[in-house]
C-alpha cells in the first residue's frame, strides 16, 4: 500500500511540474548588452531633440533651417546622422533609410506637406529568418498648444523625444550584436497631425509583403516627475479584437471567446515574460485596451494593417506638460521640458524594449497552421502545427479562460502534434517554438479543425 501511495504522489508531483509555466531563461549576451544602456546618453539625445525649438510636422524643412538647427527638418537630419554614426561603429551593419511622401491637405495639415520617416535596418544573419522583422518605433514630431503654431517652441521632451531616445538607444546597443531575424529602428513624423507617418509606413510594409512580426511603439515614456508617478512600471497597451479582422474572423472570435487573444495581446504577454526574465528595472503593466481615452498612437496604424503592435507609456501622465506652450500661469508650469523627464526611467524602458527586440530576433519563427482538433466530443485536447525554421522543440501553453497571462506550459519535444489530458472547453491553448538556446517565439493560439 505504501508503495502504491508513494507512486501516486510521485505521479502527481510529476504532473504538476509538467504543468508549471516554464520561465524564460535569460540569454547572457542579451543581458550583457542591457547593462550598456546609458541614461546620460538618453538625456543628451532628448536635450538635443528639444534644442531644435519646434519639431512640428508643419515647421521648416529647407536647407537653411536645417543648417540653422531649427524645425523638424533639422531634427530629422540629426536622427539620420545618429543612425549613420551607429552604422559606422558596426562596420556598416545598419542600412539607414528614409520613407518620404507628400501628405495632402487635411484637418490638421493646411497645405501639401512633406513627411519623412527615418529608420535603420539591422538585417538578420539567417537567410530565411531575416525575412522576419521586429520593429521599435516612436514619433519625433512635436506640437504646442496650437497645432498650427510653428513659431513658438514645442519642446516635446516627453512627447515624444523620450520614445525617440528609446529607438536610438536600442539601435546603438543592438547594432553591436547579430541576430537571425531583422530588427528595424524607426522614428516617424506626422503623429500629431493624425498618425500620418506611421500610417504610410505600415501601409508600405503591408503592400510590400513584409513579415512584420511585432511592433513596439514608445510614446510618452519619460516618467514625468510628479508625486503620483510610479516609476516601477510602464504601461503596455494592446488591442483585444484585431482592428483588421473581417466578419468571418469576428464570428470565430466571438464564438471561441478569443477577445483577449489577438496577436497584439500575445505580444504584450511576451513583453511581460521578457520583463520577468531580465533585470530591466521596470515592469510591464499590461493594459488590455487599445489606448488611453481620447488619445491615439502610432501602434494603431500597424494594427489597422493586421500587424501585432503595442504601445509603451509611462504610468501617470501630466497633461499640463503635453501639447502646451511653455509658460507659467497661476503658479502652474506648462510645457514639455526636459527638467520634467526622469532619464533613468527612460533608460529602464529602453532596456525592456531592447530585451524584447533581441529575444524575438533570436527566437525561431512562430509555428504555422496551429490547429485544435474539434472533430469529436471528448475531454482530451489534440493540437497540430507546422514546423518552424530553426526550432528544436515546441511548448504548449494554456491558461484559464479568465486568466490574463499564460499559467502553464508543457514541452512536447520536436513534434508537430500532441494530445493533452485537458479539456479544450475549459482553457485557452497556444503553441510556441523553442530553439537549442531556449529562445522562445511568440505563442500562436490555435484555430479549431473539424
Amino acid at each position: 500500500m505504501l508503495k502504491v501511495m508513494t507512486a501516486l504522489v510521485m505521479f502527481l508531483l510529476a504532473a504538476a511540474a509538467a504543468q508549471e509555466a516554464i520561465p524564460a531563461r535569460p540569454d547572457p549576451r542579451i543581458a550583457a548588452a542591457l547593462n550598456e544602456v546609458s541614461s546620460a546618453r538618453i538625456q543628451a539625445n532628448i536635450e538635443k531633440l528639444v534644442s531644435f525649438g519646434t519639431r512640428s510636422t508643419l515647421s521648416a524643412q529647407d536647407a537653411a533651417s536645417i543648417s540653422a538647427g531649427r524645425g523638424i527638418g533639422a531634427a530629422r537630419a540629426w536622427i539620420e546622422a545618429e543612425f549613420q554614426r551607429y552604422s559606422k561603429d558596426c562596420a556598416g551593419c545598419l542600412e539607414v533609410k528614409a520613407d518620404s511622401f507628400t501628405e495632402v491637405p487635411a484637418q490638421r495639415i493646411p497645405k501639401p506637406t512633406q513627411i519623412i520617416n527615418v529608420y535603420a535596418l539591422l538585417k538578420g544573419t539567417d537567410p530565411e529568418s531575416a525575412k522576419r522583422i521586429v520593429l521599435v518605433t516612436s514619433h519625433y514630431d512635436s506640437r504646442n498648444s496650437d497645432n498650427f503654431n510653428i513659431t513658438d517652441d514645442a519642446p516635446g521632451a516627453n512627447d515624444d523625444a523620450s520614445g525617440t531616445a528609446v529607438s536610438l538607444e536600442c539601435a546603438r546597443l543592438l547594432s553591436r550584436l547579430r541576430f537571425p531575424a531583422t530588427i528595424i529602428f524607426l522614428s516617424v513624423a506626422g503623429e500629431e497631425q493624425g498618425l500620418n507617418g506611421s500610417k504610410h509606413f505600415a501601409q508600405m510594409a503591408r503592400q510590400q509583403g513584409w513579415n512584420l512580426e511585432a511592433v513596439m511603439n514608445n510614446d510618452i515614456v519619460g516618467g514625468n516627475k510628479s508625486p503620483e508617478q510610479d516609476a516601477r512600471v510602464v504601461r503596455v497597451f494592446s488591442e483585444g479584437v484585431p482592428a483588421a479582422a473581417d466578419e468571418k474572423q469576428l464570428r470565430q472570435i466571438r464564438g471561441l471567446g478569443g477577445e483577449s487573444d489577438s496577436p497584439s495581446r500575445e505580444l504584450a504577454r511576451y513583453i511581460a515574460e521578457t520583463g520577468a526574465a531580465y533585470d530591466t528595472g521596470v515592469k510591464p503593466l499590461l493594459i488590455f485596451r487599445l489606448d488611453r481615452y481620447l488619445r491615439g498612437g502610432d501602434h494603431y496604424s500597424f494594427n489597422q494593417q493586421g500587424f501585432a503592435a503595442v504601445r509603451f507609456t509611462e504610468y501617470r501622465e501630466d497633461f499640463n506638460r503635453q501639447h502646451q506652450n511653455v509658460r507659467t500661469e497661476k503658479g502652474i508650469e506648462y510645457g514639455d521640458l526636459p527638467k520634467f523627464v526622469d532619464f533613468d526611467y527612460v533608460a529602464k524602458v529602453a532596456r525592456l524594449n531592447a530585451a524584447t527586440l533581441a529575444s524575438l530576433a533570436s527566437a525561431p519563427a512562430p509555428p504555422s497552421k496551429v490547429r485544435l482538433v474539434t472533430a469529436n466530443l471528448d475531454n482530451d485536447s489534440t493540437l497540430k502545427w507546422g514546423p518552424s525554421a530553426r526550432a528544436s522543440g515546441y511548448e504548449v501553453l494554456w491558461r484559464a479562460t479568465s486568466s490574463p497571462t499564460w499559467e502553464h506550459s508543457e514541452s512536447v519535444g520536436n513534434a508537430t502534434s500532441t494530445t493533452l489530458k485537458i479539456s479544450k472547453d475549459n482553457v485557452i491553448f497556444a503553441v510556441r517554438a523553442v530553439d537549442n538556446e531556449e529562445h522562445r517565439s511568440l505563442p500562436v493560439v490555435p484555430v479549431p479543425e473539424r
